[in-house]
């Protein structure tokens, strides 16, 4: 299987010069960097390092990700931040991991002693109370469902259309919850969370965590 590894950018400047040099590229068979109009020099760098860069056209994460699946020729997209808190090490684990036949693999932060040292106490808990609602609610087995380091079959990014509450609540959850209604082949693996290197965080606790509770709410009257 072909692999594309996605990467989108908003003002990451400094975690870019950091992380980016630890990529190595024939780890994926290609790479495409995904940029929200950055104002502090992101898609500038990128280019000069000879990296192809996606000019964003409309906001939010998951636009991001819908317009590079226009253009991603892999069969399985890893979703990476450059912001320092993903590991780049653990991207040929994740790709292995995938090639062994599951649908979707998670580089979980709270697995078999792995942690995050970017989290607060209202993201710790969001996340530990809506995986355990989600395991509750749809069969699922996760221990991160939150997280956006992880590696997916390009054709799960379709479900995203059926719920209007991901472009905000985010696609993470969205196909935790409809892989595990979906009975697919999923995995973790563990992976810390570094604190982040520089940049501002986009995630809004309140907007975010609102969106999600109605996501998991819609889902429990949707079949698939």
């Amino acid at each position: 299987m072909k692999t594309t590894l996605l990467i989108p950018t908003l003002n990451e400047i400094e975690g870019m010069k950091q992380v980016m040099p630890r990529i190595k590229k024939d780890w994926v068979d290609e790479i495409i960097i995904v940029d929200g109009n950055s104002t502090d020099g992101t898609a500038e760098y990128a280019k000069k390092e000879g990296f192809f860069v996606l000019e964003q056209k409309t906001k939010g994460l998951v636009n991001a990700y819908r317009e590079a699946m226009e253009i991603a020729t892999g069969d399985v997209i890893v979703t990476f931040t450059p912001d320092g808190n993903s590991i780049p090490e653990l991207i040929p684990a994740l790709v292995k991991k995938m090639n062994e036949g599951f649908d979707m693999v998670i580089v979980s932060r709270y697995l078999d002693g792995a942690k995050s040292y970017d989290d607060d106490i209202v993201t710790r808990f969001g996340n530990w109370m809506f995986t355990k609602m989600i395991n509750i609610l749809f069969g699922g087995r996760y221990t991160d469902t939150l997280v956006g380091f992880r590696a997916w079959k390009k054709d799960l990014f379709k479900l995203a259309r059926t719920n209007r509450f991901a472009d905000v609540g985010g696609f993470e959850p969205l196909s935790a919850v409809k892989c595990a209604k979906l009975k697919k082949k999923i995995s973790e693996i563990p992976g810390d969370e570094p604190a982040r290197i520089g940049g501002v965080r986009k995630m809004r606790p309140l907007v975010n965590g609102s969106a999600i509770l109605l996501l998991i709410i819609k889902e429990l009257f949707t079949r698939d």
